[in-house]
């Protein structure tokens, strides 16, 4: 094998050569040059996408369907009461969903449409609610 310093004698002490006439190119444009190609576009989201878990829809008893629609009667007579109600939510992308908790106090309950309306402006379709926690309504018991 060829030494290094003796095929590049000649230029090795050499000063770096810096143009008079042109701004050098900042770094991050240079780094880019450099970065791997992306021959497949969007596989990397794929990959994410299918690797994000949701979770199944859980089919309630008729005695938690009881209880939770107990408990939205109750609210709905009595609006000043909070509560916080779990309910599912349907993933966008794939089958599935997740869980999401929000507390608030029931505006409007839309019996045309199956939905409450809280005063925060969240719509949440009734038939989706598995769960209703209120301190209030649980103090009646």
């Amino acid at each position: 094998m060829n030494d290094a310093r003796k095929d590049y004698a000649d230029i090795i002490d050499r000063e770096h050569h810096v143009s008079k006439h042109r701004q050098p190119m900042p770094r991050i444009a240079r780094a880019a040059q450099f970065s791997p190609f992306a021959a497949l576009t969007g596989y990397d989201d794929l990959v994410a996408e299918s690797a994000r878990l949701t979770d199944a829809r859980i089919q309630l008893t008729e005695e938690e369907k009881v209880a939770v629609n107990d408990v939205l009667t109750w609210m709905t007579a009595n609006p000043a009461s909070e509560a916080a109600f779990t309910y599912f939510v349907p993933d966008k992308m794939k089958s599935g969903g997740s869980y999401e908790t929000v507390t608030g106090r029931i505006k409007k309950h839309d019996a045309l449409r199956h939905t409450i309306l809280l005063e925060s402006g969240e719509v949440i379709p009734i038939e989706d609610i598995c769960e209703v926690s209120c301190p209030e309504y649980e103090r009646q018991l």
